[in-house]
């Protein structure tokens, strides 16, 4: 009978993986002079090797060409948002056009509702999950505020109705069909940042839009994650960071998507010269005439040392492909799964739900005995080599990422919890 708990049969799990060299792409923190167990992809992804390489490119022109690197080489400056346009799409599902790599995720936020939240007096509303994570929140009520309407009223919150604090379809969709005459926007998670429960954004976008209302989503835990299918889910917009899973460095370049049917809207939007029509922005004319897609929203020329580690993180993507990675993803999530349950059902409550479908690579665990005993376990994960992510008020992140998390890892976190316990 095959051991869960046993090191000879996760590495023979590995060993079994067809993309078990993956994580020798990637830079791994040590503790105590070995790789630590890292599972917190989900807030800041690990290094790639290939991410030094493309900086020191950038740093390398700039020091030989200094204002000629704008137009010399492969990877001219003035373009260079370019290099990134198409693997970027397929990494989330989209045509080429309707993606752009800029800013960071709230400015893209606020940017994406100057144009597609357009409150009236009858439609006011704003509908997202109760608990959402404070940027999107603060972002919606300012929104709301700015235009001359009440949070208090008109920013819908709506909670969760299952036992571990997730919420059901049927939820959303009696929410939407309550106060749909009111609703000028519905903005949700792919995945929920802190129950990891992933959602149906083709069915909310549908739903969102039988009543009128525009439908965004805020990707930041999907990209990368999730295999998302952007353009055929009918969404008006989304916008993503890429310093989880994209595995993109701190602070890194978000992303934005506008759907191709806005490439050419008339809709009101916050303007810059990056924005301008690429074929007359030199003309240096007064009046402003946005590029078609994406890339209209742009702002500002694109950082270009921001955008290098970028890069290579979508080499890795474009070489494997997602639906490649999230079977993988499900091979070791569902692993971390066995193994709770197998064991540790009595110390660990999984919060996300068990359907692979709803979830991505996280799981997010209560531990028995509250908050107190949570910080314990969480500190002593930490003392042991194994690195997970604490939200409050009580919940434990650990996220195996498909790109260099292997069985072993996941094994340590099991192990060092069963140490815990019997501790």
């Amino acid at each position: 009978m095959t051991d869960l708990f046993s090191f000879a049969h996760a590495d023979a799990l590995d060993a079994a993986d067809p993309l078990r060299g993956l994580r020798d792409e990637f830079l791994i923190p040590k503790h105590e002079g070995h790789d630590q167990a890292y599972f917190c992809g989900n807030s800041l992804g690990l290094q790639p090797r290939g991410a030094r390489t493309h900086v020191e490119e950038v740093l390398t022109k700039w020091a030989m060409e200094a204002v000629e690197g704008h137009f010399t080489g492969q990877a001219q400056w003035m373009p260079y948002h370019e290099l990134v346009r198409e693997p970027l799409a397929r990494v989330v599902g989209a045509l080429p056009s309707e993606v752009v790599a800029m800013n960071t995720l709230t400015v893209n936020l606020h940017l994406m509702m100057v144009s597609f939240y357009r409150p009236t007096r009858e439609r006011p509303a704003i509908l997202i999950e109760a608990g959402a994570f404070p940027s999107d929140r603060h972002a919606v009520a300012s929104q709301v505020h700015f235009h001359g309407f009440n949070p208090e009223t008109d920013l819908i919150e709506l909670e969760a109705d299952e036992p571990n604090g997730t919420i059901s379809m049927a939820a959303i969709e009696r929410a939407i069909a309550q106060h749909g005459h009111r609703l000028a926007l519905v903005l949700w998670p792919g995945v929920q940042y802190r129950t990891g429960q992933a959602f149906d954004l083709r069915e909310i976008a549908r739903l969102a839009h039988a009543q009128g209302a525009v439908c965004g989503f805020d990707l930041a835990h999907g990209v990368g994650n999730l295999q998302l299918d952007l353009h055929d889910s009918d969404a008006d917009f989304a916008v993503w960071c890429h310093y989880k899973y994209m595995n993109s460095g701190p602070g890194a370049v978000a992303g934005c998507f506008v759907h191709d049917r806005h490439a050419n809207t008339d809709r009101p939007r916050f303007a810059g010269w990056w924005g301008h029509d690429v074929s007359t922005r030199f003309r240096m004319g007064p009046q402003f005439i946005p590029t078609a897609g994406a890339d209209g929203w742009q702002l500002s020329n694109p950082p270009i040392l921001g955008l290098a580690p970028l890069r290579a993180s979508l080499e890795l993507y474009d070489r494997i492909g997602m639906q490649a990675l999230r079977e993988r993803s499900r091979r070791l999530t569902g692993y971390l799964e066995k193994l709770i349950n197998a064991r540790l059902g009595e110390t660990l409550q999984i919060v996300t739900p068990a359907d692979p479908s709803q979830r991505g690579c996280q799981l997010s665990l209560r531990v028995a005995g509250g908050r107190e005993q949570g910080r314990a376990l969480f500190e002593h994960l930490a003392r042991h080599g194994v690195l997970g992510d604490w939200r409050e008020p009580d919940v434990i992140r650990i996220s195996p990422a498909p790109l260099y998390n292997t069985h072993n890892d996941v094994l340590r976190f099991a192990q060092a919890v069963e140490n815990w316990r019997h501790g």
